[in-house]
């Protein structure tokens, strides 16, 4: 089993937090270099199949409401399904910016985007950019710091589970979270489903007649 390590004291703190969806307990805590954060709705400790969401970092998205990724939809959908439930945990991840390459790297991959045609992962490899460096450690530390035994992972990405349980995080079930395209975000979201394999299945079969 993949060894995950303990958080000491100084790396992880924990309080309650009220939200538009209701009350969860954050938790706070350091891994690789950043500061991530747990939020926990209901009991969860000693728990199977307990709903999940690992979210990467993504300012423009999460925080702006941009349209060309479905991030911040993506983000706020996770956060209804959980309070529904009553029970289970989005972990947000920090550092993911741009699937790890950063702020700066992912606005200059927005340019090539815009100016030259380039999808998401092409315009990263034009840059001399690894196409995706995120690490799930993060994650997998904490939901075993907050005692899950497997999750029911809210994800369209089969990587995503298997970099999870590659760490030792059990996955029961991979639960689609589909967001409709819009006319700036169904490139982006083509490239994720034909290129890295996010099971996407409302682009439907011909998603150009979606674009002016």
């Amino acid at each position: 089993m993949y060894d995950v390590q303990a958080f000491e004291d100084e790396d992880v703190a924990e309080s309650a937090l009220v939200t538009r969806r209701g009350r969860f307990r954050a938790v706070a805590f350091r891994a690789d270099g950043h500061e991530h954060l747990a939020l926990v709705r209901g009991p969860v400790r000693s728990r199977e199949d307990v709903l999940v969401r690992v979210h990467s970092e993504c300012l423009t998205g999460d925080i702006f409401g941009a349209l060309r990724c479905e991030c911040g939809e993506q983000l706020d959908a996770a956060l209804a399904e959980i309070a529904r439930a009553g029970t289970g945990v989005l972990v947000y991840l920090r550092g993911h910016e741009g699937r790890g390459i950063g702020l700066v790297a992912k606005v200059r991959t927005h340019v090539l985007q815009d100016e030259a045609g380039l999808d998401t992962l092409d315009s990263a490899t034009a840059l001399g950019l690894p196409v995706d460096v995120r690490d799930y450690d993060p994650a997998a530390r904490v939901l075993r710091h907050l005692g899950v035994r497997s999750v029911r992972l809210l994800s369209n990405n089969p990587d995503k589970v298997a970099a999870l349980e590659a760490r030792g995080v059990p996955v029961t079930d991979r639960v689609p979270l589909l967001i409709e395209p819009n006319p700036h975000n169904v490139g982006y979201l083509t490239a994720k489903r034909d290129r890295m394999g996010h099971d996407l299945p409302q682009l439907g079969r011909s998603v150009s007649s979606t674009v002016d």
